[in-house]
């Protein structure tokens, strides 16, 4: 200290009274504290630029003079003073910063207790004011909702049903409708409406659970448009929140690889047929995000050890085991699904199954759906062989149950299904199921039970096929940015070794030789190439068809024609994106979709019918005027649904020519019908999966463990004497005693 003094004492003196001498010494920069270094060359140490310290020294008369060896004591101690005084001033410098820094903190954390002890007394201001309120505040928003729902049953908005089941909904949900609709009073009631009618159906979709009893499903065991259909609609169904599994047969051809986490169960479970109860064992897994669990049959293991999946004389008998095993399944499990959707005539005992045997025991509140995708098989047996799955026949062989309208010495395993099953679904493929399926002998049977039946679309996976998602497409568009398309369509052409630039690409996709119509498909490729259109014919390898359409191509030897027996996935997408124009063989195709699909890439689906056009212009005619009288739905008829609606009335009646006059004449048009299309969703998630939930779920109707018998008994005898006695008192008197009879019976 005594020598930082003196130090302080000479730096402050105006006019040294002496000199000072000091030796060689490393000079520290205050700021910097710069140090020297030696230069290798040379062997010498150099100084770097001197520090302020140093001119100031120099300035004071303060000079380095040569230090003899008396002074080294002296030398060390002017060393170590001028060390500690550059460490005190760079000591001091961070000591500053730092507490500037500490500074600015103290400053933060007050202002951040400031506005905590504000918030603070905001909410004991509130809380105080809730207490002085009292319980009317807790439940003023119930209480204005239950108001405002009385007002809309006076102002005749919605039926006192409705309401009732709101306000329902409303007490089960107290917490959860505080949250929801805490500001209410500016909202009208349409608005007010449809919010509540929005929570109701999240609050229901929420936890419901699905079990599917079906033959089939994509891509592990697939026929037909039945595996599509439930792979796609699982899907769609989880997607939305519900929880979906699926049971099928343990077919030896399925493809186990195929399933997640496939595995065997190590128990076993009974299922009872044809007298006795046999060994089942269970395998599951798990595809596409959905439960998947598989039945094999122990002591009938060759029932479905077979080369294919349909088509045997014993098929009565192998569907009916694996329907009874299912059921005998999910009660040995304890599990109770909201719905057991069965599908077809194959699982379709399940309905009579279900509400004489199964009904009691712990599926009370299960409901059952059936879908038909096809109502031309219907499978007729004998009614003794109900018995064999633990059937009835003398209580089943009854007009108003399983026996058949026609041949009334059979049963109807497809109407029986239709006649026990709380909602029938019809799935529908445009032109299919309206204009040929209410044919077949079961119009008496879905006129009875019209009420409980629905119509639906046939839909595709919305994730794959979407130009706005698509993975193999160079470009993504949407209706939006349609720019995409043309890079896709130079995309294709370039793929495709097409030269020049036609305006127009034709193309035209088949499944399978037996939907193939190689008349129409050469008059629409001379129309293309005479009007300047380029041509793509995709499709599977099928040699006898290879043939023709080599000796076609080979007769026309036209650049602007391309013939691709190669099913590629990644050039599917790119031609339904590429082109302009996708000709269809027919609009009913439930499997691939194409139609729609084309629709959804910006490409005109048309009907390659080039000399029925009259034809097809007298079917749609005839769908779109069925009789409400004749309708067998709730969704009434094929026209109001979405998807074939718009299909059938912006393309059922144009043809190619039309469609490239269109394009070539009217571009602004073309442009706004091929927007309107991409714009719409026709995907399962959209419309199809609306519908099934509607036929789920509904939940103004209440199900009862005998009420399955009490509605097709009403119906059949209510449909009978109106035949009978349309407006006679007769009619309305047996109906009355028999129906009560019935019901006293029963119970």
């Amino acid at each position: 200290m005594a020598a930082l003094g003196i130090l302080a004492l000479a730096i402050t003196t105006p006019s040294p009274p002496f000199s000072l001498t000091f030796p060689s010494r490393r000079l520290l920069n205050l700021r910097g504290c710069l140090c020297s270094r030696k230069d290798e060359n040379a062997g010498d140490q150099v100084l770097r630029p001197s520090s302020p310290i140093e001119s100031e020294a120099r300035d004071m008369n303060i000079v380095e003079e040569p230090v003899s060896s008396s002074e080294k004591g002296e030398e060390i101690n002017t060393s170590d003073i001028w060390k500690l005084f550059n460490d005190a001033q760079c000591n001091i410098l961070y000591l500053n910063n730092q507490r500037l820094k500490a500074v600015n903190e103290l400053d933060k954390i007050r202002r951040e207790n400031h506005q905590l002890v504000l918030k603070l007394e905001q909410l004991e201001a509130g809380k105080k004011a809730d207490v002085a309120k009292g319980p009317i505040t807790k439940h003023a928003t119930l209480w204005e909702l239950f108001l405002r729902i009385d007002s809309m049953v006076l102002s005749g908005i919605i039926n006192s049903e409705e309401a009732s089941h709101l306000r329902k909904l409303i007490v089960k949900n107290q917490t959860s409708i505080n949250d929801a609709f805490y500001e209410i009073q500016k909202k009208k009631d349409i608005e007010l409406l449809s919010e509540l009618r929005q929570f109701s159906e999240k609050i229901t979709r929420k936890g419901l659970h699905i079990v599917h009893i079906c033959c089939e499903m994509e891509p592990i065991a697939s026929v037909g448009s039945l595996s599509t259909y439930v792979t796609g609609l699982s899907c769609a169904l989880q997607r939305k929140g519900y929880l979906v599994e699926v049971i099928l047969p343990k077919y030896t051809t399925i493809d186990n690889d195929a399933l997640q986490g496939f595995w065997r169960t190590e128990s076993e479970f009974d299922s009872y047929f044809g007298g006795s109860w046999h060994k089942n064992r269970v395998w599951t897994g798990v595809l596409h995000g959905v439960g998947v669990t598989l039945v094999e049959p122990l002591n009938y293991s060759t029932f479905f050890n077979r080369d294919n999946i349909y088509g045997y004389s014993d098929d009565f008998e192998r569907f009916t085991y694996f329907s009874r095993a299912s059921l005998d399944y999910l009660v040995k499990t304890g599990k109770q699904p909201d719905v057991l959707h069965i599908h077809n005539w194959e699982t379709a005992i399940i309905g009579p199954l279900f509400w004489d045997i199964f009904v009691h025991q712990g599926l009370g509140n299960t409901r059952v759906l059936l879908t038909c995708q096809d109502l031309k098989s219907q499978c007729l047996e004998q009614p003794e062989k109900l018995a064999l799955c633990g059937l009835n026949p003398s209580r089943l062989h009854r007009p108003d149950r399983l026996q058949d309208n026609k041949k009334t010495h059979l049963v109807n395993v497809l109407k029986g299904g239709i006649v026990y099953s709380n909602k029938v679904v019809i799935m529908s493929s445009l032109f299919s199921t309206i204009s040929q399926g209410l044919s077949h002998g079961l119009e008496p049977t879905l006129d009875i039970h019209k009420e409980k039946m629905l119509i639906a679309p046939y839909g595709y996976d919305g994730t794959v096929w979407d130009p706005l998602l698509d993975k193999f497409l160079p470009v993504k568009y949407s209706a939006d940015h349609i720019e995409g398309k043309a890079i896709c369509k130079a995309a294709l052409r370039h793929h495709l070794g097409f030269q020049g630039q036609s305006s127009t690409i034709v193309g035209c996709i088949y499944s399978g030789f037996s939907d193939f119509d190689m008349h129409n498909l050469k008059l629409a490729i001379l129309l293309c190439l005479r009007r300047g259109a380029q041509f793509v014919l995709l499709g599977p390898k099928v040699p006898a068809l290879d043939t023709i359409l080599q000796g076609f191509q080979d007769e026309r030897r036209d650049e602007d024609v391309r013939f691709i027996p190669d099913y590629d996935e990644s050039l599917l997408h790119l031609v339904l994106a590429g082109t302009d124009i996708i000709l269809c063989f027919t609009f009913h195709d439930p499997v691939l979709q194409i139609p729609l699909k084309a629709a959804k890439y910006g490409s005109a689906p048309i009907v390659m019918n080039l000399g029925t056009h009259v034809v097809r212009k007298s079917e749609w005619h005839n769908i779109g005027n069925i009789s409400r009288d004749d309708r067998p739905s709730s969704v009434h008829d094929l026209a109001s649904a979405t998807f074939s609606h718009y299909i059938l009335s912006t393309y059922a009646n144009m043809t190619l020519s039309q469609a490239l006059d269109e394009i070539q004449n009217e571009p602004s048009r073309w442009s706004k019908r091929i927007s309107e299309g991409m714009s719409k969703d026709f995907s399962w998630d959209a419309q199809c999966c609306d519908i099934h939930f509607q036929a789920c779920f509904n939940p103004d109707e209440h199900w009862q463990a005998n009420s399955s018998y009490r509605h097709i008994t009403w119906e059949w005898n209510k449909g009978l004497w109106s035949y009978l006695h349309p407006h006679g008192f007769l009619h309305s008197l047996v109906d009355g005693i028999f129906s009560h009879l019935f019901f006293f019976i029963i119970g």
